[in-house]
């Protein structure tokens, strides 16, 4: 049986996050700004700042050098989208995620996952305050990526949270696990580190893997937006030319976890 993931969120107002602003966050957001019907808020969180070596692969210019990676990016996407964009210049452990929403993760290192995982139960975000009573977390979209590979994975839940998150009546999926379940090895992810001049030097990336996989992740939020979306996970490869998926199903989620089919299921015991 096919499942859909709930958009009950998106059904008033509600925020879409980004947190990372660089190489595939900054064109994810773009994505957004364009895409997001008007009920839906966009806030920017990064607090690293436009290098000369960001220009090759990101989405800022030599005018942007410098600046906050969040500011430079949500002032020129409120010009030329005409919407506000709220950003923060903070780490997201001080920022904060609004609920309900989404929260569409482009980072490079653990710390940063971790903070995100913590942050899912909703908070206030740069003036945009938590909007009614939200049964279920956020839903985040966590992408990732190396020199020509990368996955996009999708997640709202604790273990505990995902007894009855399969309703088979209604075909719609609730909770899936945290993306930092689903790959653990996430949080073990070091920070770049500087080199001997304080510049952050990045892993080898190949010139066009971001915007690939922003594309993925614009797609995967407009189908949660939509109701129509039935992963949990995307995995690209440029080198070998192939996109797979992984379906939110009981049985997917039962290999992953070790939590019963049973359990699972809405309904049953």
């Amino acid at each position: 049986m096919m499942y859909r993931l709930d958009n009950t969120f998106a059904r008033g107002l509600f925020t879409v996050t980004v947190v990372g602003c660089g190489g595939t966050g900054g064109f994810v957001a773009e994505g957004m700004a364009r895409l997001l019907p008007p009920r839906a808020r966009l806030a920017l969180v990064d607090h690293d700042r436009v290098e000369e070596g960001n220009l090759g692969r990101q989405s800022f210019t030599h005018d942007d050098i410098g600046r906050f990676k969040s500011a430079a990016l949500a002032e020129r996407l409120a010009r030329r989208y005409r919407r506000p964009v709220a950003y923060s210049v903070l780490p997201v452990a001080l920022a904060g995620i609004a609920a309900p929403g989404l929260v569409l993760g482009c980072v490079d290192n653990g710390p940063a996952r971790r903070d995100m995982a913590t942050g899912m139960k909703g908070s206030s975000v740069l003036g945009l305050p938590s909007v009614g009573y939200v049964s279920r977390p956020n839903w985040w979209v966590d992408a990732g990526n190396g020199e020509n590979y990368g996955q996009v994975l999708i997640g709202n839940s604790p273990l505990e949270g995902l007894r009855g998150a399969f309703d088979p009546e209604t075909g719609v999926c609730s909770a899936l696990p945290l993306p930092t379940l689903q790959r653990p090895e996430l949080l073990a992810q070091r920070p770049p580190a500087p080199d001997c001049a304080g510049a952050v030097v990045l892993g080898e990336q190949g010139p066009a893997i971001n915007q690939a996989m922003a594309a993925l992740v614009v797609e995967l939020a407009r189908r949660l937006i939509d109701g129509t979306c039935p992963w949990m996970g995307l995995h690209l490869d440029l080198e070998a030319g192939t996109l797979g998926s992984t379906p939110a199903t009981p049985e997917a989620v039962e290999r992953l976890t070790g939590i019963s089919r049973r359990k699972l299921l809405q309904g049953r015991r």
